[in-house]
Parts: C-alpha cells; sequence; structure tokens
C-alpha cells in the first residue's frame, strides 16, 4: 500500500507496489524500492538510494542522497520500547522518536540493524548482519555485534577492490 500522502520524487521505482507499505513518509528522486519494505511516516530517505526488499526504516530516520540499504535492514527508533504504561496500552503520547541519520553515499549491508540516535557517516559500510549502536564516522567499515570500525573503505579504492 501506498498512502495518499507519501511524497514520491521524480523517477522512482516500486518494483512490486502492492508489496510496499508506504505512509507519511517523501522518497526523493531516482530511487528504487524493493518489495516487503515499510517506510512510516516522517521518515525521509533521499534521491538515488536504493531500499532492498524486507526492510524497515522507522519514523525518525532520515536517509540522504545515495545510500544502499541492503535486504531486511531494520531501523530502531526507541531505546525503551514497551507495550504498556501504568497497565494500559501505550500510546504516541507515551513515547518519544529519537531520530537517526544515514549521511550520503553509506551502505548498509543485509539484515543491519540500526538503533535509534545514530549518525552513519558519508561513505560509511556498514557490514552484513551488524547492530549498530553508536556513530559511524565517515569512510569507515564496521562490523559486528556490536558493530566495531574494521576499516576504512578508502584503503580498497586504493587497491581497487571497491
Amino acid at each position: 500500500m501506498i498512502a495518499a500522502d507519501v511524497r514520491l520524487g521524480k523517477g522512482v521505482v516500486i518494483h512490486h507496489p502492492d508489496l510496499v507499505n508506504l505512509y507519511g513518509c517523501a522518497i526523493g528522486d531516482e530511487t528504487r524500492i524493493g518489495a516487503f519494505v515499510e517506510i512510516q511516516k516522517n521518515a525521509f530517505v533521499g534521491a538515488r538510494c536504493k531500499i532492498s526488499s524486507h526492510t524497515f526504516i522507522c519514523e525518525g530516520v532520515t536517509i540522504e542522497d545515495g545510500v544502499f540499504v541492503g535486504h531486511g535492514v531494520i531501523f530502531i527508533n526507541d531505546r525503551y520500547p514497551r507495550a504498556t504504561a501504568d497497565g494500559q496500552l501505550q500510546t504516541e503520547a507515551d513515547w518519544q522518536v529519537i531520530p537517526t541519520r544515514v549521511r550520503r553515499g553509506a551502505s548498509l549491508g543485509s539484515g543491519a540493524v540500526i538503533m535509534c540516535g545514530v549518525t552513519i557517516g558519508e561513505n560509511a559500510l556498514v557490514g552484513a548482519g551488524a547492530v549498530v549502536t553508536c556513530d559511524v564516522p565517515d569512510n569507515a567499515v564496521m562490523a559486528g555485534v556490536p558493530a566495531r570500525i574494521t576499516g576504512d573503505v578508502r584503503d580498497r579504492w586504493k587497491s581497487g577492490l571497491a
């Protein structure tokens, strides 16, 4: 489902429009979105991004231009999630969204989990299955649980591997 309040840029490709859940979000020009993706209200995806299948982008996430998001990447916007408060089901008034930013040109490997309140730096690379709990510097390679710096993407470019 693509809700009426979604702002789609020019040339956005949604491969299977019947198999996505987009509402209250904005998607930049020429971005591609795979099947089984959910993008919630007040989330922003920049231009020329690739959002692979089975990805969840929650409220409060900003993804800048040229970002690759692998299959099954999960963003989290609440550090202390609870179903109830004082025995009653929580409502939006019972919690506060903690924003997250993915900077221009970053890549997030399949299955990565991105905790709220972090910034993933420009051109950074987060490995598949990593759990990101802290800011990722520009150009850093991060991997593991929890994710730690394991290298610099510029080293791969110098060697001709990237």
